[in-house]
């Protein structure tokens, strides 16, 4: 729980305007314009606009489905964009909401709900253990992998959940954020 601690402190340490702009620039760079051209580039690689982990649960044999349909060469394809991209962009928006909710959150007073900027990590940890367990299930097709197939979308619902979750806190932590604002130039 200490190392916790210190991570969280450690955010709110650098959370100031200036990372804020950088996170938010970063932000919307992927969101404007590498996310477009990655979904469009994996489409043409995969023959398909299906992918795992855009999806907010499926099951194993659907999983499949997918890894059948992408064919071998978009499986690599695939696979090689989870090692790629999808390192990057969990690091992109993690940075943006960690950031984020750092800034926003620095006024409250001293308490464990201030360990909630590291919300983001959670989703980002998830987002990652996702990628392996599709990864592995793409390099093993037509073999299949029981127990990763399995528990793999656990991964992806739990990542999402993690990322409104930290959205939705984000709205909240900016909202008291304002009001805090307002109440201390009243102050003044």
């Amino acid at each position: 729980m200490v190392w916790f601690q210190r991570l969280s402190q450690f955010f709110y340490r650098y959370g100031n305007v200036y990372t804020l702009l950088i996170a938010l620039v970063l932000f919307a760079v992927f969101i404007g314009v590498v996310l477009p051209a990655e979904s469009e580039k994996s489409a043409q690689q995969t023959g398909s606009s299906r992918s795992p982990d855009t999806a907010l649960f499926y099951q194993a044999d659907e999983l499949y489905s997918i890894a059948e349909e992408y064919g071998e060469e978009g499986r690599s394809a695939y696979v090689k964009a989870r090692y790629t991209f999808d390192i990057a962009w969990p690091l992109a928006y993690t940075f943006f909401l960690t950031a984020a909710l750092s800034f926003f959150l620095r006024s409250m007073p001293a308490s464990r709900w201030k360990l909630l900027n590291l919300l983001p990590a959670a989703g980002m940890a998830l987002d990652f253990l996702e990628n392996t367990g599709t990864s592995i299930v793409m390099l093993r097709f037509p073999s299949e992998t029981p127990v990763i197939a399995h528990i793999t979308p656990f991964f992806t619902l739990f990542k999402w959940l993690s990322i409104y979750a930290s959205f939705g806190l984000l709205v909240v932590a900016f909202i008291y954020w304002v009001v805090y604002s307002i109440k201390k130039r009243r102050k003044k």
